[in-house]
């Protein structure tokens, strides 16, 4: 509330009515910038919640999927002993499944065809699995539960209508009812899709996951904070307490500064050319991600550091070398563990801002097909950035709702990191 201000009254009439009308002004202008305020915090907030609301809405139904149970009887005829992974076992599922239904296929065996079409291919894997682990179910009826297709998938989520015309979906009429009976016969059925977790990418949507990235995150984030902590805190520490104030040092401190708001994607052509075409590092590797954005992190994580290194009262050096502390044992003795909550939540974001750039990552060729997880930093990896890019680029609508997912589960690492580094901050911080 704006206090009233009394107008003296040994002023005259007039210049109590200007000055009044003056206040009233300046009271007018301070109300309508508190609004401006809440208005741009409201709209900040509607925005937030559009964008979180969309990604949540599109992404939710990716953690859940559907699996059918079926029992298949396994011809001996058609099944290699030798080599049970050459067997098509999704075509004889799709057959005795429309023999049990007692649905006639043509010679071409187009019935067969979309019938098969229903089952992820998980289900020869499976199977094959099984042969091979128990051979002596060979000749036997076993029951199997695997995931359903990515577009059977979709329709059971209701994603996929038939109100749509058969010319523009994928799935034909026929194959609809045939869920629908798989459904009502109660052979269907939605389950945690722990695939998503446990499993690296894959060409086949119901079999994606996210593990191989997330791996790929952390190997790339784990060389990203062993290069730029210590070289970043060290650079700050000797810049703000040890180098002598000069043009040179000027000339540093200017280029670090530019050097935070060089665009990312600069980066990535650095990392190409040093690391790649120079220096012949292994091409999408964490090793080379990570080089990229510790180069990157760097100049967030020295502006940072000096800036609680300034934070400490002089007093406090003062005091050290008083009592006849050197000046190393001044600033890592008591400067330091003063300043470290602010580098540790500068060190914090500069990991998390690291852990969602993309286009240093494309440069470099993370941007490819990698179907495992890594196992170390000079393997081959896909980040969760990069997952993201090429997954909304697929073209199998699955994946779409996958690249929702991720990027909820991006997300919420950014979470993690960024309130890791408030907690810090306000647990440690000491205010002067």
């Amino acid at each position: 509330m704006t206090e009233a201000v009394e107008i003296p009254s040994v002023a005259g009439p007039a210049t109590r009515d200007r000055l009044a009308a003056g206040l009233k002004r300046r009271h007018a202008r301070e109300t309508r910038f508190r609004w401006y305020g809440r208005l741009a915090i409201l709209a900040a907030l509607v925005f937030l919640a559009l964008l979180l609301g969309r990604i949540v809405s599109q992404g939710y139904t990716a953690f859940y999927s559907h699996t059918v149970s079926a029992p298949v009887y396994l011809d001996p005829a058609r099944i290699d002993r030798a080599y049970p992974a050459g067997s098509n076992f999704e075509q004889m599922a799709a057959e005795q499944l429309l023999a049990r239904w007692n649905i006639r296929d043509d010679a071409a065996g187009t019935q067969a065809r979309a019938a098969r079409s229903l089952f992820s291919a998980e289900l020869n894997f499976q199977m094959a699995e099984m042969v091979a682990r128990q051979p002596g179910l060979i000749g036997e009826t076993a029951p199997v539960t695997v995931p359903l297709s990515d577009d059977a998938d979709l329709y059971l989520k209701g994603q996929i209508s038939r109100d749509v015309p058969a010319d523009r979906r994928r799935l034909s009429d026929a194959q609809l009812d045939w869920l629908d009976r798989l459904k009502a016969e109660g052979a269907v059925s939605a389950r945690f899709n722990s695939a998503l977790f446990l499993r690296g990418d894959s060409t086949e949507p119901e079999l994606a996951g996210v593990l191989g990235a997330v791996v790929g995150s952390a190997l790339m984030l784990l060389v990203t904070a062993l290069i730029a902590i210590p070289l970043g805190v060290g650079a700050a520490i000797y810049l703000e307490e040890f180098s002598p104030r000069n043009r040179i040092s000027e000339l540093i401190e200017i280029n670090i500064n530019n050097l935070a708001a060089v665009p990312s994607i600069v980066y990535g052509l650095l990392g190409l050319a040093v690391f790649i075409n120079w220096a012949h590092l292994p091409r999408a590797s964490p090793l080379v991600g990570g080089l990229v954005l510790a180069l990157m992190a760097l100049p967030t994580l020295i502006i940072a550091t000096r800036s609680s290194l300034k934070a400490v009262p002089p007093s406090i050096r003062e005091a050290a070398l008083a009592m006849g502390a050197s000046r190393t044992q001044a600033v890592f003795g008591h400067v330091l563990p003063l300043a470290m909550p602010g580098v540790m939540t500068g060190a914090i974001i500069s990991m998390a801002h690291a852990l969602g750039e993309t286009a240093p990552l494309l440069l470099i060729g993370m941007i490819s097909f990698v179907p495992g997880v890594p196992a170390a930093i000079d393997q081959p990896a896909g980040a969760l950035p990069s997952l993201i890019y090429i997954w909304e680029n697929a073209s199998e609508r699955a994946f779409h709702e996958r690249t929702a997912a991720a990027i909820m589960v991006l997300l919420a690492f950014m979470i993690v990191m960024n309130a890791a580094a408030i907690i810090l901050r306000r647990r440690f911080e000491r205010r002067w």
